[in-house]
């Protein structure tokens, strides 16, 4: 499944892509989305920080996987054949998130969001809360999502 950003940040209403991890929601910005794959096996990458559970390849290109489950306080478990790789990209990377499972694309009205300090102060890696039918979603912010530590221990860890 391809997804076509075409969304911008100062909107009245946001496209999410709406993914699951056990029984949370999560969210991101369809803009920062670039497709929806399958599990595919993960080759493991020496010296790679804790949050990098490996790198795939991509169309030729080498794209490191981040371990969402791990990063959001959740049970690390095997990845299954049925869960999915979300590729989105940040500001510096081409990056992969391993979720269980991706539920769907949905439009709020930006109005339908509320600020994540409004919640609880420090909520790290969230820009946003909305509300979906089922209950609520971070909206999260791949831009923070690794500490400039990890990005420097990716960097030097990834094949020239």
């Amino acid at each position: 499944m391809s997804l076509a950003p075409e969304v911008s940040l100062h909107t009245e209403s946001e496209d999410l892509v709406i993914f699951g991890l056990d029984q949370h929601s999560y969210a991101l910005r369809i803009s920062v989305v670039q497709q929806i794959l399958r599990m595919v096996e993960i080759t493991p990458l020496p010296r790679a920080p804790a949050i990098v559970q490996g790198i795939i390849n991509v169309r030729g290109s080498i794209v490191p996987v981040l371990r969402m489950r791990e990063r959001f306080g959740l049970s690390p478990r095997a990845s299954r054949l049925n869960d999915h790789l979300i590729l989105a990209r940040t500001s510096r990377r081409l990056v992969a998130l391993a979720v269980d499972r991706v539920l769907g694309v949905t439009t709020r009205d930006a109005k339908e969001m509320t600020h994540p300090e409004r919640i609880l102060a420090g909520l790290d890696y969230v820009e946003g809360v909305v509300k979906l039918e089922d209950g609520l979603a971070f909206i999260h912010d791949l831009d923070t999502f690794l500490s400039l530590d990890e990005e420097i221990a990716l960097d030097e860890a990834l094949p020239a």
